[in-house]
């Protein structure tokens, strides 16, 4: 649904993008991470073709974003983090203008707009003005607003940004329900916690360039390392000649527990578990480290200035 190759943007001397390369399968979520100025608002807005490139291309459900504009942004909806509401309009003024000018029929308009108020829990509120509403109301109205006219694209820039805990929990919400086989998502956020739960690829960008892009769990890998596991026991144990498997790492150990690093656990870990059994330890817990994206995000900015200060 989104493919792009060494797409770049160039602004006079600055390059704001350069030489990005994505590939988007439909029902995914990416999220694009990075600082303030990192390049992610101008590549969706290329995405979008709003700017053209100024080397590679990018294109939406096959359209290419220079020669096919029109269709680009027919295939695609936005939710921006100024969302530019209108507070003296009802909802329902609201979609059916944006459905006027996504060019839908009246009918469609109107049953594109029930439809979508009554997804986003918004009927019963939807002749009232939009600036009665709640910031969470608003945001999801925003929602609708980008799904008025059933984009399989959509691209959302700080989807719950400045919102109370509770609003931004129904956002996200509404987002894992939007996605599907056929809808691919864009998330542009600082809230890793948030991309944590939603996204199904990440990539991180760092003054216009990918520096890492995949799973949560391969870039944990790439980044961290190896998983940590630490096994507790219930009593005082000598852990002194228990043999581990080839590539398992003794990290810490104390009376009571040990603290490994493990390459492979899908096939080390029952090992250490029967030789532990062997050895009639009293196993209490076996758990992997809790390792976040945001201990990744920070990993890679850190190794990123310090490559640039080296150089």
């Amino acid at each position: 649904m989104i493919e792009t190759n060494d797409l770049s943007k160039q602004f006079h001397d600055f390059m704001a993008v350069d030489g990005v390369t994505l590939s988007v399968e439909p029902g995914q979520v990416l999220a694009l991470l990075g600082q303030n100025g990192a390049g992610k608002t101008t590549t969706v807005r290329m995405l979008t073709a709003l700017l053209s490139p100024t080397r590679g291309y990018a294109r939406i459900a096959g359209y290419d974003v220079v020669k096919n504009g029109h269709d680009v942004r027919a295939s695609v909806g936005v939710l921006t983090e100024q969302h530019g509401l209108y507070m003296r309009m009802s909802a329902h003024e609201y979609l059916d203008f944006f459905g006027q000018v996504y060019r839908l029929t009246p009918e469609a308009r109107k049953h594109r707009s029930a439809e979508l108020l009554e997804y986003f829990g918004l009927a019963e509120a939807a002749k009232r003005s939009i600036g009665e509403y709640s910031k969470g109301m608003r945001q999801k109205l925003a929602l609708a607003r980008a799904m008025m006219h059933n984009p399989g694209v959509l691209l959302l820039d700080e989807p719950t940004s400045a919102m109370d805990p509770e609003s931004a929990r129904l956002v996200r919400d509404e987002i894992s329900r939007l996605k599907s086989a056929s809808r691919t998502i864009v998330i542009c956020s600082h809230n890793l916690t948030e991309v944590e739960a939603l996204a199904d690829q990440i990539a991180i960008i760092y003054r216009g360039k990918i520096l890492l892009q995949g799973t949560l769990n391969e870039l944990k890998q790439q980044v961290l390392g190896a998983p940590e596991y630490e096994i507790k026991f219930s009593q005082s144990w000598d852990a002194g000649n228990l043999s581990l498997p080839e590539g398992v790492e003794l990290l810490s150990q104390t009376e009571t527990s040990l603290k490994l690093r493990i390459p492979h656990p899908h096939e080390s870990n029952p090992q250490i578990l029967n030789a532990l059994h062997a050895k009639s330890a009293l196993v209490m817990s076996f758990q992997e480290e809790a390792r976040t994206l945001e201990q990744v995000y920070l990993k890679v900015m850190t190794d990123a200035k310090e490559a640039e200060n080296v150089h």
